[in-house]
């Protein structure tokens, strides 16, 4: 469990009073967020996350730092003080964490959803957490999905911006938590494949590798972007099309890609299995060869 956590340019202790009661990312999620991962302090494809944090802050017109500068050192200063930057000449495990960080429009002590009258300007938090290996069960045999009620609106002004208002997808996991699954699929409003509720899908199916377009108002997520750019190694071709539940279920596997947890099979869907029911051979060779990647990033220069 984290031990520190970083705000507004402090390091502080995880359970020291941070922000008032009366910040709009506490009472309404009037905010936005990005989740990372770092191995040996560097961290991987900070300046995507950096730029869709931005990205993310225009529709809502919050104020981010003009320089991404303080963000960068906040980083640094939050894993140093988790012990999560060790590059492992040490002896000592190369450190592994998952980071987020989170940006509010900050507090104002009028009511209402219009922010009004005087405010100290927005709140950044960041923490970090040492990264978890995912079960190797999982990777033998898949995750478990259930498709959810939840239906994103490709239409929406704020679909596919990495917005703190996730109560939709709290819902959806809790779904699949009722339902013995691993995670919960969640269509468009028109049926499509969308994402699941912190992960963009992919299906592989003869030679090639599907994944839904943005306008279905998934996450422009950067595994994703790192994927569709390495599909070819694998003989795969990308492409971004329309997908349906049945697609999912016609496919020789399926996988679920996040920043954090990597990539993972998918080995059932709604109780019906996917492929050979477990994990494909080419999803996993997918996933070792990015945990390769992230490695050699992380050691710098050859």
């Amino acid at each position: 469990m984290p031990q520190h956590v970083w705000v507004d340019g402090r390091v502080l202790p995880a359970d020291a009073p941070a922000i008032t009661a009366f910040d709009r990312g506490l009472l309404l999620g009037d905010g936005i967020f990005e989740t990372l991962r770092a191995r040996r302090g560097v961290v991987v494809e900070l300046d995507a996350h950096l730029e869709r944090l931005r990205e993310s802050a225009v529709p809502l017109g919050i104020a981010l730092p003009p320089e991404d500068a303080p963000i960068v050192a906040g980083i640094a200063a939050i894993l140093a003080a988790e012990g999560l930057a060790d590059d492992g000449s040490s002896g000592r495990a190369p450190g592994d964490a998952a980071l987020r960080v989170t940006v509010t429009r900050g507090s104002f002590m009028t009511r209402g959803l219009a922010p009004s009258g005087p405010s100290a300007g927005t709140t950044i938090v960041i923490a970090a957490w040492a990264h978890d290996p995912p079960d190797p069960a999982r990777l033998r045999d898949g995750l478990s999905l259930v498709t959810s009620s939840v239906r994103r609106d490709p239409g929406s002004p704020l679909a596919g911006v990495k917005t703190t208002s996730r109560a939709e997808s709290v819902y959806a996991r809790l779904e699949a938590d009722r339902a013995g699954a691993d995670d919960a699929l969640i269509l468009d409003t028109t049926g499509h494949v969308s994402e699941a509720t912190s992960a963009n899908v992919f299906a592989i199916r003869r030679g090639r590798l599907l994944t839904p377009p943005l306008g279905s108002g998934c996450l422009a997520g950067t595994t994703r972007a790192w994927l569709l750019e390495h599909a070819p190694i694998h003989d795969l071709t990308p492409e971004e099309d329309e997908l349906t539940r049945a697609d999912l279920l016609r496919a020789d596997e399926v996988l679920l890609s996040s920043s954090v947890a990597g990539i993972l099979p998918v080995g059932r869907l709604d109780d019906e299995a996917i492929g050979r029911d477990g994990a494909g051979p080419i999803t996993l060779q997918l996933r070792d060869q990015r945990e390769a990647w992230i490695d050699r990033l992380s050691r710098g220069p050859a």
